[in-house]
């Protein structure tokens, strides 16, 4: 073996003194990923309505609520003050007046938001979608229902008649058109919350129908096209007559099912949405037996 050559034989092992230990550089701590901005503007909230653009509306909506349209509440203190509930009323007017003058009484006077539900033709209108959001309307979707009753346990305000009650001439006025197929008492019953059926008399008279025009109606996409009394305005067609304006409030309609069933009984869900529909019509008819004037109630 040549000097200096090493086998492994006579190689000593490397013991652990010998081993260079590798130094790392520390490792630094993970920082807290940093918080998404919310995307939403302001105080929109994801309905898309804004407190500061109904706070406005409130202000604007009051004299006319109050001097014009004087409106009148009977069982108001009926409204549940906190959970959800759906309202359910009567619906009028070619324009109607029904809607903002319901949400801004409650809103007024109990301080609690109102959702409305209407079509999505209002949704998808330009400007009209986005004030009409702003202002708390909702598609009307069995979803949407559901999430702010549940979920949300907010104040939802519909109207079962659908575009059939405004589209009423005014000699149908207060003969309430069919509650569709009860789709707002099964949203009711899986929710679990109580039904306020509302009885709305003034509506008809602030904006009278004298005759539709279909063809109209369907050029422009709408569910109906009016002719209004109120045309004879001229410039001031889209103002309501002052009618005077009375509400009632009915005794709440609980369900004794269990919420968020897979099914409902089909017969109890129509034989509570024509009870309904009736609790309504006399209502009304009893209102208006006791009304002397469209004008001062």
């Amino acid at each position: 073996m040549a000097a200096g050559e090493e086998t492994k034989a006579t190689r000593k092992p490397t013991t652990t003194a010998e081993i260079v230990p590798l130094h790392l550089p520390p490792v630094a701590e993970a920082e807290p990923e940093p918080e998404l901005d919310d995307p939403r503007i302001g105080d929109v909230d994801e309905w898309g309505r804004s407190e500061r653009a109904r706070e406005f509306v409130r202000k604007m909506y009051d004299p006319m609520y109050k001097h014009w349209f004087r409106a009148e509440w009977e069982g108001f203190d009926k409204i549940p003050t906190e959970g959800g509930a759906l309202l359910v009323a009567n619906h009028a007017g070619a324009i109607p007046s029904d809607a903002p003058t319901i949400m801004h009484g409650i809103e007024r006077d109990l301080g609690r938001p109102v959702y409305g539900l209407a079509d999505q033709f209002f949704k998808a209108a330009p400007v009209i979608g986005t004030l009409w959001a702003r202002g708390g309307g909702v598609v009307a979707h069995p979803d949407n229902t559901y999430r702010l009753l549940r979920d949300q346990q907010q104040l939802v305000l519909v109207f079962p008649e659908g575009a059939k009650g405004p589209a009423k001439t005014y000699g149908e006025r207060y003969r309430l058109r069919r509650f569709g197929r009860g789709g707002f008492v099964e949203i009711a019953m899986r929710a679990g919350v109580p039904i306020v059926p509302i009885a709305v008399v003034g509506a008809e008279e602030s904006m009278p129908i004298l005759f539709k025009i279909p063809s109209l109606a369907k050029a422009f996409g709408a569910p109906y096209f009016p002719v209004t009394a109120n045309m004879a305005l001229g410039p001031l067609a889209a103002l309501h007559f002052p009618a005077k304006f009375k509400l009632r409030v009915l005794d709440p309609i609980k369900f004794d099912v269990e919420p968020d069933q897979a099914r409902y009984s089909r017969s109890r869900i129509m034989d509570e949405s024509e009870a309904i529909r009736q609790q309504i019509q006399e209502a009304l008819f009893d209102m208006l037996r006791q009304r002397r004037s469209v004008w001062f109630g």
